[in-house]
């Protein structure tokens, strides 16, 4: 990757203010990217902001930050328009939000639950694609990359809705890649396998311990090898690969 790919990229990043969201906008912002934040939770989004502002005091300029909740459209379709209007468009987008739901069998999921994980995790990507891509058919260039899981290839078991929502985020993509295969913009989607984030705090011990158990490298992931296959996937040397499913599974991912 070109040191220069990411400088004055306009980013947004969803579920920005904290874990994998986070740590991808610290490291788009030291590359020189202008970034806004996206999240639901505004004290969060507000201390992350404050913090990437502190680190950077510099770049404090090209940090936006907005409370916006990706199941609502209206929502979405606005905050787009807040953020391409402050720094004059939108090439790249992160969809790094996502909500894990309950853990328990389909026979005794909660509707009100499989409801939520779905609006959030797949529904909400498909409001910020239908919003943002826009834009970058304004700016002739752009980089989606969408968050999934390795439970949307393999299904966990007594996560259902988390592995549905998943799954279809990969159809999402994939989809996405063959309308957009003709433009400068490309779609792609990272399949983690367990990631050390402050999600694993809504997800049981035993669940935690399950996944692990089929992870060959026998650890969990971090948000900076996150960021590091993100990073290349926004740049402009990673040109040629589009509607892909890149795994980061510790060996897990077996297709």
């Amino acid at each position: 990757m070109a040191e220069q790919d990411l400088l004055r990229k306009r980013a947004v990043i969803t579920g920005a203010a904290r874990g994998m969201g986070y740590a991808i906008a610290e490291r788009f912002l030291s590359l020189g990217a202008q970034v806004t934040l996206w999240d639901i939770n505004q004290d969060r989004l507000s201390n992350a902001h404050e913090k990437l502002a502190s680190y950077h005091p510099e770049k404090r300029a090209d940090i936006a930050s907005a409370q916006v909740d990706i199941s609502d459209f209206e929502n979405v379709h606005h905050a787009a328009a807040a953020a391409a209007k402050q720094f004059g468009g939108i090439e790249l987008l992160i969809n790094a939000a996502g909500i894990a739901g309950a853990t328990a069998p389909v026979t005794s999921y909660p509707n009100d639950i499989w409801n939520d994980v779905l609006a959030v995790n797949l529904t909400g990507t498909f409001h910020t694609c239908k919003a943002i891509i826009p834009y970058m058919q304004q700016a002739q260039f752009g980089r989606i990359v969408n968050i999934a899981s390795i439970a949307g290839k393999e299904g966990n078991p007594n996560a259902s809705a988390y592995s549905t929502s998943k799954a279809g985020v990969i159809g999402l993509t994939k989809s996405l890649g063959k309308e957009l295969a003709e433009t400068q913009i490309t779609a792609n989607v990272i399949c983690p396998a367990v990631i050390d984030t402050e999600m694993l705090a809504d997800i049981t011990e035993e669940h935690i311990q399950y996944m692990l158990s089929k992870i060959p490298m026998g650890r969990m992931g971090s948000v900076d090898e996150i960021a590091n296959l993100v990073e290349f996937l926004c740049s402009e040397g990673c040109s040629y690969s589009t509607g892909a499913v890149y795994d980061l599974s510790g060996g897990r991912a077996t297709y």
